[in-house]
């Protein structure tokens, strides 16, 4: 059997191709949408769904994006909101030390530092903090970890060039250990960070796929060879970028680097999850992909692409990202229901079905959400791209309902292992 789609026919009875079929954002939506039309017809062992709280949840979410953007102009949502946090513009700094690059240098370095910051952003546990010494200020959660990152990143951790410290390099990487990067994080037993050791895992295996792929990454893999890779063969002068052929290279090159174990024959699949439930083709049959860490690390490469003056197409290609605060939004507004109130109190894992199915049915309702936002806020999707309907928008409004209801603490208890959440 075979599916067929932008590029050659793919034939889903073999692994590679069926792991190639799983790498597209159609796939993600497709499954996502069986999956939540079995659960508006009663048939899910998890979830109801209640279509008229759809409309209260997107008066939230436009309630929370005019207060954080009352002119509506909306940046998209991305690693580079978190480097702004507590009103400091770190970019500015950052631009001023790479000032002796040329437009692509300062393109690659931007990307290398988005790559290992969003690698290093999931969940850091409700303990863990970052105190940031000029300024002064504590940041915790998505923000510590960026501006963690950020400083990490600026002292040359990634780099084992110490002429060039503002570059991520395959040994850089490779060399990382738990206690440099605890250091670094200011993590420790009276400041713990969650899945401190899955990060290190994780970061080493990109180090690992970086310097195997040469023709992508360059000599010393490097990240930012993505640029290259993408925009050389057309002249960065003239250049366009679909967003999802950003996401297609990020799966295709680096799918290897996620330590989930999630394979089909020897294809490794990452973010991908087993749900009996979800129709496809051949060996694709019973798999959810989301792909939520390298679609986040799309949406954070748009920027550094456009800085250089690439124009970058077809955004919403992406779909919603399938994490806790866009998830809670959904939980918390009662558009979704859980069948049994008591498994709000259980400790689940990525690959429960129970957590695949609240990712998958979190993207499908996100399509659904935008546009009942976007109406409230009089506004279209080329004015709006989901892109900045999440950052208005749907992950904002999930915090600020989880801060109210539990002090910050997600509506599901996913443990993590810091590549996932």
């Amino acid at each position: 059997m075979s599916v067929t789609g932008v590029g050659p026919v793919l034939d889903t009875g073999r692994a590679e191709d069926a792991a190639a079929a799983l790498r597209t954002t159609s796939a993600v939506r497709e499954r996502a949408r069986q999956l939540l039309s079995r659960a508006r017809e009663g048939d899910s062992l998890w979830f109801g769904i209640d279509d008229d709280a759809l409309e209260a949840a997107a008066a939230e979410v436009a309630a929370v994006t005019r207060a954080r953007y009352p002119d509506l102009t909306i940046p998209y949502h991305s690693r580079w909101r978190h480097f702004e946090a507590g009103g400091v513009d770190r970019k500015t700094e950052l631009d001023a030390r790479l000032t002796a690059l040329d437009a692509p240098g300062r393109a690659r370095a931007m990307i290398d530092l988005a790559v290992v910051s969003v690698l290093l952003d999931a969940g850091a546990g409700p303990d863990w903090h970052y105190h940031e010494v000029d300024g002064g200020q504590r940041f915790a959660r998505s923000e510590g970890l960026g501006v963690a990152s950020w400083h990490a990143f600026l002292g040359g951790l990634f780099s084992s060039d110490a002429a060039h410290p503002l570059q991520v390099d395959a040994a850089g990487l490779r060399g990382l250990d738990t206690d440099r990067l605890a250091e670094v994080f200011q993590a420790g037993p009276s400041n713990p960070l969650v899945g401190l050791e899955g990060r290190v895992l994780l970061l080493r295996r990109l180090g690992e796929a970086l310097a195997a792929q040469p023709e992508v990454f360059g000599p010393h893999g490097r990240p930012g060879g993505l640029f290259d890779v993408l925009v050389a063969p057309q002249g960065a002068a003239a250049a366009t970028v679909a967003a999802h052929d950003i996401l297609s290279q990020l799966l295709t090159s680096l799918s290897g680097i996620w330590p989930t174990g999630n394979a089909i024959g020897a294809e490794p699949l990452g973010d991908v999850w087993r749900h009996d439930a979800v129709a496809g083709p051949g060996l694709t049959r019973g798999w959810m992909p989301f792909h939520k860490l390298s679609q986040w690390l799309s949406y954070s490469l748009l920027e550094p692409f456009q800085w250089a003056g690439v124009r970058v197409v077809g955004l919403d290609e992406l779909t919603g990202l399938p994490e806790y605060r866009n998830g809670g939004l959904l939980l918390d507004t009662g558009v979704l229901r859980l069948h049994d109130p008591a498994w709000a109190a259980h400790n689940w894992t990525a690959g429960d079905e129970l957590v695949v199915e609240w990712r998958a049915l979190t993207v499908a309702l996100l399509d659904e959400l935008a546009p009942l936002v976007r109406a409230r806020l009089g506004v279209d999707s080329r004015e709006m791209p989901l892109a900045c309907v999440l950052e208005g928008g749907t992950w904002a409004a999930g915090r600020a309902l989880a801060q109210r209801s539990r002090g910050g603490l997600p509506p599901l208890n996913v443990v993590s292992d810091g590549t996932v959440f």
